[in-house]
């Protein structure tokens, strides 16, 4: 899916580190430790590892969002297929989603080869993305992140609005993919990341028409202050679907454009409580996001109505991640998928990640108490 974006930020104070843990950088040696963490050791890893975002006025026109890629990494295998190789660098990756983004740019990049997950599921039937009707401020809640990476180029991902649990009805949160804020390991935060709820409401730049910045950005752009997402992204995240992937969500915090006082969830009217720790076994899922590997074209926001989700797990020592049948493709990173919760609420329980080689599967992150603090976090700095 679209796999591009960038940032993170200078959060927190002070705060300890676990016991045997301080590595001189905020993070953590294993998964076992990451999974002891408490707010004083999410406040370290945020000083390591801090993001500035200074507005750039003028830098996200009409024409440069509408022209912005989604990054192209290599494709999680089939279920029922060996590893694949490197994708040629000269033609359009074969799947939505994967691992962390290489460098964005305008023309496709060379894809590592993947490894084959430690479980192999029964692939889940496909499912035909359907296109949203319009107007999508009717769905403000979804849109679309840009971003520029450490070495130049622009790309883009899907996000959605979640509910900030500080603050009730004023939320300035925003939830996508880890590999659409940071390069992954050995990488760096992306850069220029702005959020635009409700992107191409009108339809007025389908087909890559040219339009004006408010008939693709109708409810404003919002830059981000501060991104948490989980080190295991940062330290081991790859181009190729992997264990990493098992934890590949982000949180951004942003703000409203120049003289508006208004939150986001203020201006756009809603914003989706994020449901940890959801019995699987009694979800229907629906993903949401933007498309933009042809038969898309990143303009038109797309769902898949996929029901009850599988599993697939590349480290069977961490949560299995959520497997939905789904034809979207690469663009659609970072777009969230949607169940609704014991009050009949709508609610958000994942977020894409990776997808399969042929189009016909997504895989996103379950979301236990790693995401639950992660967003506690940023809520509360």
């Amino acid at each position: 899916m679209a796999l591009l974006s960038a940032l993170a930020v200078l959060l927190g104070g002070a705060s300890a580190c676990t016991a045997g843990g301080d590595r001189g950088d905020g993070n953590p040696r294993d998964f076992a430790e990451l999974k002891r963490w408490g707010a004083a050791e999410w406040d370290r890893w945020a000083q390591h590892h801090g993001f500035r975002n200074p507005v750039v006025p003028g830098l996200w026109s009409a024409e440069r969002m509408n022209q912005a890629p989604p990054q192209q990494p290599a494709p999680a295998p089939e279920a029922s297929a060996p590893p694949s190789g490197p994708a040629s660098p000269s033609g359009p990756p074969a799947s939505p989603t994967t691992a962390p983004p290489a460098p964005p740019s305008a023309s496709a990049s060379a894809a590592a080869s993947v490894t084959a997950p430690a479980t192999a599921p029964a692939a889940p039937p496909p499912v035909a993305a359907q296109p949203v009707p319009r107007p999508y401020t009717s769905y403000p809640a979804s849109g679309k992140v840009f971003m520029t990476a450490p070495n130049g180029g622009t790309g883009q991902c899907s996000a959605t609005v979640v509910a900030d649990p500080a603050r009730p009805g004023r939320s300035n949160l925003v939830w996508t993919a880890a590999h659409c804020v940071h390069e992954g390991k050995g990488g760096d935060w992306y850069r220029n990341l702005v959020f635009v709820p409700a992107y191409n409401s009108s339809g007025a730049a389908s087909d890559h028409r040219r339009a004006t910045l408010a008939e693709v950005a109708p409810l404003g752009q919002w830059w981000a202050d501060k991104v948490i997402t989980s080190p295991l992204w940062t330290t081991e995240g790859t181009r190729g679907g992997d264990a990493a992937n098992q934890y590949d969500f982000a949180v951004i915090k942003v703000h409203g454009p120049e003289g508006e006082t208004r939150s986001l969830e203020e201006v756009i009217g809603t914003a989706v409580p994020v449901w940890f720790d959801a019995p699987r076994e009694q979800l229907a899922i629906q993903a949401w996001g933007y498309p933009a590997v042809a038969p898309f074209d990143g303009q038109e926001l797309e769902r898949c109505d996929s029901g009850r989700p599988g599993s697939r797990s590349f480290d069977p020592a961490r949560p299995p991640m959520l497997v939905i049948g789904c034809t979207m493709t690469a663009g659609a990173s970072g777009g969230g998928w949607f169940a609704d919760g014991p009050d009949g609420r709508q609610r958000l329980v994942s977020n894409t990640s990776i997808g399969s080689q042929a189009h016909t599967a997504l895989n996103g992150p379950y979301l236990e108490e790693t995401a639950r603090q992660a967003l506690a976090y940023v809520s509360r700095t």
